[in-house]
């Protein structure tokens, strides 16, 4: 079992924009001076140049266009929605944002068969929307491919039961705890593990100061530690620049690259940066438009692919 996949399913953007949905939890939202047209406009240009980045060094990318129709303002996200796991089965999650729920679409499995993927079976928590219940994705979960543990900051996207039962589906160990950011004076929780924590084969990028339970935060870092990751931390204020919302590729001759925002990359010191090389090198490209409008960064960007092949 491998932690990284040279696969990743994106989604291209076709009325990106800021969602207000999703603005009253997520504080990395800001509003922007554009209309929507432009707004698009701009994220389809980022979201093109970062496919070719990926591409470039080998990682096999699955671009399907966003359906116009479906008004679908934050489909450029889709690891929030669906995961794709080793045994062929597929998971589907219940969204905070009911305009997000339009992005689950027959159409991606589909295509998934058609380049050459098994879907064996569905495993649909979706139900647990009409109790008001969430757990988004590998937005919510960190997963432990290899030692099987999985990683939950809790939030109003991630419940605590819901994680539970995920964990028991797919047997993982759960690791949970509560991460904040300071907005307006006040500690609230950040809306998905994946912008203060990144999990690779060999290390783990992770805001540790979000974590304000030091038992908590102790027992992240001894689960990370005693499944011999080093552990890279970062601040809050990087954070806040999407430096925990990075991912681990596969590319050519299977060569591993951790992708993240220029942005994120751009907030790093160079002593960090060289800790994350002294493991693999780092693939950044600029997604300003995205960031701002969608409150999300690179690694939201892409739904790894595990299946097995047909």
């Amino acid at each position: 079992m491998k932690q990284t996949t040279n696969t990743i399913l994106m989604i291209r953007p076709v009325n990106f924009r800021m969602n207000e949905e999703t603005a009253v939890n997520n504080y990395f939202q800001e509003e922007i001076d554009l209309k929507n047209a432009e707004i698009n406009e701009k994220a389809t240009l980022e979201f093109d140049a970062f496919v070719e980045k990926l591409k470039a060094v080998g990682v096999n990318v699955i671009v399907e266009n966003d359906d116009k129709a479906l008004n679908t303002p934050d489909s450029i996200f889709p690891n929030n929605w669906v995961s794709f796991h080793k045994n062929g089965d597929v998971a589907m999650y219940p969204m905070f944002a009911e305009n997000r729920r339009r992005e689950r679409r027959e159409a991606i499995f589909l295509r998934l068969e058609k380049e050459g993927f098994k879907i064996k079976d569905i495993i649909d928590y979706t139900s647990a929307e009409e109790e008001g219940y969430f757990l988004e994705g590998t937005g919510s979960i960190l997963l432990d491919r290899v030692n099987s543990i999985a990683y939950c900051a809790l939030s109003p996207r991630a419940d605590e039961e819901l994680f539970i039962e995920f964990c028991e589906d797919f047997e993982y160990t759960p690791v949970v705890f509560t991460a904040n950011q300071t907005v307006d004076g006040k500690r609230l929780p950040i809306y998905h593990t994946n912008v203060m924590m990144c999990l690779a084969e060999t290390f783990a990028v992770i805001c540790l100061e979000t974590i304000d339970n030091k038992k908590e935060r102790k027992q992240v870092v001894s689960n990370l530690e005693k499944t011999g990751k080093k552990v890279i931390t970062i601040t809050e204020k990087q954070m806040h620049q999407f430096a925990g919302n990075m991912l681990q590729v596969r590319g050519q001759d299977d060569a591993l690259y951790l992708v993240m925002s220029q942005a994120a990359h751009d907030s790093l010191s160079k002593s960090q940066k060289d800790l994350i090389e002294a493991h693999c090198p780092i693939l950044s490209s600029s997604l300003t438009t995205i960031e701002t409008c969608g409150g999300g960064s690179a690694r939201c960007m892409m739904a790894e692919v595990f299946l097995p092949k047909a």
